[in-house]
């Protein structure tokens, strides 16, 4: 078998899962009439202080049905460059919702308050585009797992509500977040008014997120994820393996973030223009190869040869991430790939 670190959504549901997933109780859930998912939508919603949430299929989903209950057409979110909403959700905030977007720079996609709130132009008049939201990713994928500050999240979060601009949370990690720094998760929650949350990252749930907000935003949410056409059924069986997910995998995200140093420190050794091992600070190594000698995809296309599986997403950035079903051996097999490669 290959030692798969393309991404922690690879895993395959633990025997627990699957037990929890065969034994729940499930109804129909368009008529809001399953159990087991209407429970997992409060809990989640709890935890973040938060009025309710929905269940969504996917992230990508759950990010669409929020930020359009916050921004509306022609007017503007602004986010990082990298984050995943603008970079990996194939336009669909544009295509669906008609949202334009702006972006800033940064490094490994770690905020600084200032810049976005620079950027902004809330109430903008009748000819130029007014800012209505703003985005952040916690962690940032793309970034190589960066863990947002919890002053910069502040400081952005009162200066943009006291100009009247909403905030939103693409907290497809956020659990990684939460065990890194040990910021509860109501905290994270106050700062924003619309979150997503990714039950198929770090926590091994085949799949789900939930969109959180308020009632009047969820139940907005709710019809537009009718009109989208994933209004589901039985889905129950996903919302176990949520709570499963919640009650089991969370506390365990700490090995994936010490492997993830591991391989950090190892790599940084051996090839110190390809990784700061400082800047590891969750499960996502990133590996910058300009200087290398050779190209993402080619290092990818080699490790592969090995039995090593990465992700190549820019010419030069190869992505790694660890999850629960990547062991210690496996670890420093593929510390042992990756260096042979590089020689």
């Amino acid at each position: 078998m290959p030692i798969d670190l393309r991404s922690d959504t690879v895993t395959q549901p633990s025997q627990g899962m699957r037990d929890a997933i065969a034994s729940a109780p499930v109804g129909d859930d368009v008529y809001s009439d399953d159990p087991t998912v209407n429970s997992l939508e409060e809990r989640v919603a709890a935890m973040f202080g938060k009025e309710a949430g929905i269940f969504c299929p996917t992230g990508s989903l759950a990010n669409q049905l929020l930020i359009r209950t916050l921004v509306k057409p022609g007017e503007e979110l602004l986010t990082e460059e990298r984050a995943h909403i603008v970079r990996a959700e194939l336009g669909a905030g544009a295509a669906f919702s008609g949202i334009t977007t702006r972006t800033w720079a940064s490094d490994r996609g770690l905020l600084n308050a200032d810049t976005p709130l620079a950027l902004a132009h809330e109430n903008a008049g009748p000819y130029l585009v007014s800012t209505t939201a703003i985005a952040v990713e916690n962690t940032h994928n793309f970034g190589g797992g960066t863990v947002q500050p919890l002053s910069e999240i502040e400081r952005l979060s009162k200066a943009a509500r006291e100009r009247g601009i909403s905030m939103h949370l693409d907290g497809a990690r956020i659990w990684n977040a939460h065990i890194a720094t040990g910021t509860s998760f109501n905290e994270f929650g106050k700062h924003f008014d619309t979150i997503s949350v990714c039950l198929s990252k770090g926590l091994g749930a085949p799949a789900g997120s939930i969109a959180l907000g308020s009632k009047a935003a969820i139940a907005e949410a709710r019809i537009w994820r009718k009109r989208y056409g994933a209004g589901m059924r039985q889905i129950g069986l996903l919302a176990a393996a949520g709570h499963y997910a919640l009650d089991h995998n969370m506390n365990r995200l700490v090995e994936d973030h010490k492997r993830a140093q591991k391989i950090a420190v190892a790599l940084a050794a051996h090839s110190p223009s390809v990784i700061d091992a400082n800047t590891v600070e969750t499960n996502i190594v990133g590996l910058e190869l300009s200087q290398s000698g050779i190209s993402a995809a080619d290092f990818a296309a080699r490790c592969k040869e090995q039995g090593l599986w990465i992700s190549a997403l820019g010419k030069n950035y190869a992505r790694l991430v660890t999850h629960l079903d990547f062991d210690d051996a496996q670890c420093d097999e593929a510390i042992a790939i990756m260096i042979k490669v590089l020689s």
